[in-house]
Formats: C-alpha cells, sequence, structure tokens
C-alpha cells in the first residue's frame, strides 16, 4: 500500500522543511535511489559520486522532512546508517484545515472480525448465503470463515474487538463513538426479552443499554432471502458517546468514564468488548448485525470526532 506525508497550509514549518528537502537535485536522486533499494550512506556517496559528508548532509535533511527512513546498523568499522524510502507521495492541501470545524474519521469493523470470545448457548453465525458451521455450538465461533459474518447471536458471554486508533499524536481528540445495531437473544424469538448489554472500552465498563427485546415479528430489511422467518430479523440502532469527562449511550448520561480515564494513546489499538456482565439484572444475550443484516447498513463503526 503506498504511504502518504499529508500537509496543508497550517503545517508551515513542516512545508518549508519539505520545500528544502526538494529543492536539491543530489536529493531527489537519494530518494529515487532509494525507491527500490536501501542504502547506507557510503553506498549513496559512491553511486552519485558525491563526497561521504555531503551524502550525509543530504541524509539528514531528507530525514527530517520526514521523506526517508534512517536506522543504524553494525558495519565493518562501527555502525553505519542504512537509508530506506519512507513515503510515495506527498499531499499539499494549501487552504489549510477550517477553523472551528470538528473533523471526524471513522472505522468500520465486521462483526465476525472479533479476537476474543465467550459465547454460550443459543449461538451462532451466519453470512450472506448460509449458516456458518453449526448452531448452537461454540467452537464454530472460532471458525476462519467467523470475518464472513453479518449476524452474530450468543445468549450470553461477550465478543471482543480491536480497533486500530488512527489518529496523529498531535490532534486533540473532543469525542469517541461506537455504534452498532443488536438486539436481545432468545431461542426463535420474543419482542419483550429484556437484556442489559455492556460496553467495555479498554477493559473499563463504560455503559450498559437495556434492550427491550429480541425482534422478529417482520423481516429485517437487509436481510437475505434465505434467513428463515420466525427467528431475529433486526435490531435497534446503539450509539455510545465519549466525551471529555463523561460517556453516554443512546445521548443519555451513562457513566462518569471519560476519554483520559481509558489511556487511548499507549497503544496502537482500542479495546472494545460488547456483552453481558454475568451479574447482570437481564442477562438476556445480544445479536449483533452486520452491513447485510438487519435494518442498519453498517458494520460496528468506531468514530473519532477531533
Amino acid at each position: 500500500m503506498p504511504k502518504n506525508l499529508d500537509l496543508n497550509a497550517d503545517d508551515e514549518e513542516m512545508l518549508c522543511t519539505v520545500a528544502k528537502a526538494l529543492s536539491s537535485p543530489d536529493r531527489i536522486k537519494i530518494i529515487k535511489l532509494l525507491y527500490y533499494n536501501s542504502y547506507n550512506i557510503g553506498e549513496i556517496a559512491e553511486l552519485l559520486k558525491i563526497p561521504p559528508s555531503t551524502a550525509a548532509l543530504h541524509v539528514r535533511t531528507l530525514e527530517s522532512a520526514n521523506l526517508i527512513h534512517t536506522e543504524q546498523q553494525p558495519g565493518s568499522r562501527g555502525s553505519m546508517k542504512l537509508c530506506s524510502r519512507k513515503n510515495d507521495f506527498i499531499n499539499i492541501r494549501l487552504n489549510g484545515l477550517p477553523k472551528g470545524v470538528d473533523q471526524i474519521s471513522t472505522i468500520s469493523m465486521p462483526v465476525g472480525a472479533y479476537t476474543d470470545c465467550k459465547i454460550i448457548p443459543t449461538c451462532g453465525l451466519a453470512d450472506v448465503n448460509s449458516h456458518i458451521g453449526y448452531e448452537d455450538r461454540p467452537a464454530d465461533f472460532f471458525l476462519p470463515s467467523r470475518f464472513n459474518a453479518q449476524l452474530l447471536w450468543t445468549a450470553g458471554g461477550y465478543v471482543e474487538y480491536k480497533f486500530p486508533y488512527a489518529i496523529d499524536p498531535d490532534i486533540q481528540l473532543k469525542q469517541l463513538l461506537l455504534s452498532f445495531e443488536s438486539c436481545s437473544e432468545v431461542a426463535n424469538y420474543r419482542e419483550n426479552w429484556k437484556s442489559d448489554i455492556t460496553i467495555w472500552i479498554n477493559g473499563h465498563e463504560c455503559c450498559t443499554w437495556r434492550c427491550p427485546g429480541d425482534f422478529g415479528s417482520r423481516r429485517g430489511r437487509l436481510n437475505p432471502s434465505w434467513w428463515e422467518d420466525g427467528v431475529t430479523q433486526y435490531g435497534l440502532l446503539t450509539t455510545m458517546t465519549i466525551t471529555e469527562h463523561t460517556t453516554l449511550i443512546n445521548n443519555e448520561e451513562s457513566s462518569n468514564i471519560g476519554l483520559s480515564d481509558l489511556f487511548l494513546r499507549d497503544n496502537s489499538f482500542i479495546t472494545v468488548r460488547i456483552g453481558n456482565k454475568e451479574d447482570a439484572e437481564y442477562p438476556g444475550g445480544f445479536n449483533l448485525f452486520g452491513q447485510k443484516f438487519g435494518d442498519y447498513e453498517q458494520d460496528i463503526n468506531m468514530s473519532f470526532v477531533y
């Protein structure tokens, strides 16, 4: 996948640094050399027929512009600096970023892409064409084909996902949103079967939503034709919002867990667990719907507002 260096007119210092790095024909030649191979400074000097000290100066300039990557490796006479390319494209937005307007970035996670789970029958998985494995067999939740799932259900336990934390360190995160379609789970269906569905982020219990039932009295808007009647058909769209100081579920305050409590910058991923607590008042299981089942054409969406 190509690597991009994204800049805008507000990055004045970095724009000048990149422009300086690209202002020398020799530095452009170094970038071209590194597109297919990695070289140390001595090899670069030899290939371009320039003094090693000049090559080293060019390399430092390119590295400061975030255009190449260097690392120290053992050499025949001490260590040497090995150089490699870092970016393939430079994208420059000349009008800068709008002031006073929140930006949002969203990651969609397929319901079958969980990294851990605890499953209790009744349970099962389905994709757009058929069931995945057998119903009421928790071991089948570890089949490789689970990644194709568009619907999963379990009478209890949890599923856990890892979302990448793809926000630059210098960006101020204002809100973290998680949304998914879900309902309770009971054999066949029951419209008034309640379930307390809890969401944990990075091990912190953030909120619990009481789902009013397991819905099957009509077909889901997106369900494939092979999916039978008389069983769960659709869910309700649930949205959790975490601000600086509080967590809301469907716009109602649920806890005082805020963004700073989650230590989001400590890892390259965010762990999300959805499930029933063992001591829940209504441990009524849950269904999770993908973008091709139920009523809402979406997977599990995590959005970053900044």
